[in-house]
């Protein structure tokens, strides 16, 4: 559980122009690009914030960057295990909405099976799709976003419950306000990427 995690909006009317072998090559490629990428020469990190390539690849893709978390996936991770623990605690609709959302992006789900890409959108062969954590079509993000926006007002309702089921001492997520922060920003990035109809991306480093 040591991988970092970079998480993306990336512009599908470019992405998907390319056949979806050569998809995730061209994602590598504008982010690690000398004069137009962010590999090597990234600006300061802003927590809860964007950052944006400069140069012609600049209009293509977006990092966001998740509070604290430090790019770790660890966070996301214990986030998926705090929701295990809290869950048979919550209310059956908000259940139910957390469960869809969290298994689409980052919880395994109670059988360890939850898929986080959907099918076609990179290349399904595992040598070529290396390092894909998370990989969401726009109409995928469509759907999460509702998700995301029947359960959101309701978040708080949770609080109780984590202190008394799945709170820690420290350690990752270990309050709510870390797990409320954690999944607010993935609202924050899938809403964005919804309002530009674009997909969203998630690569291990």
């Amino acid at each position: 559980m040591g991988l970092d995690i970079t998480v993306m909006i990336v512009d599908w009317s470019w992405l998907g122009e390319v056949p979806s072998r050569e998809r995730l090559e061209r994602l590598r490629d504008a982010w690690y690009d000398d004069e137009s990428g962010l590999w090597g020469h990234r600006a300061a990190v802003v927590e809860g914030d964007w950052e944006w390539p400069r140069g012609p690849g600049g209009g293509f893709f977006a990092i966001y960057e998740f509070r604290r978390t430090c790019g770790s996936f660890k966070a996301h991770f214990w986030a998926g295990e705090r929701w295990e623990s809290l869950r048979d605690h919550a209310d059956p609709l908000v259940r139910t909405r957390l469960d869809t959302f969290l298994t689409g992006l980052i919880w395994d789900g109670l059988d360890g099976e939850a898929q986080h890409t959907d099918p076609g959108f990179f290349c399904d062969d595992p040598k070529v799709s290396y390092g894909l954590m998370v990989a969401r079509s726009p109409g995928s993000v469509r759907e999460l976003v509702a998700t995301w926006e029947e359960v959101r007002p309701r978040l708080c309702e949770l609080r109780g419950a984590f202190i008394e089921h799945s709170a820690v001492p420290k350690g990752w997520i270990h309050d709510f306000d870390g797990f409320n922060d954690l999944l607010e920003d993935w609202g924050r990035v899938l809403t964005e990427a919804a309002r530009r109809g674009w997909g969203v991306v998630g690569l291990s480093e």
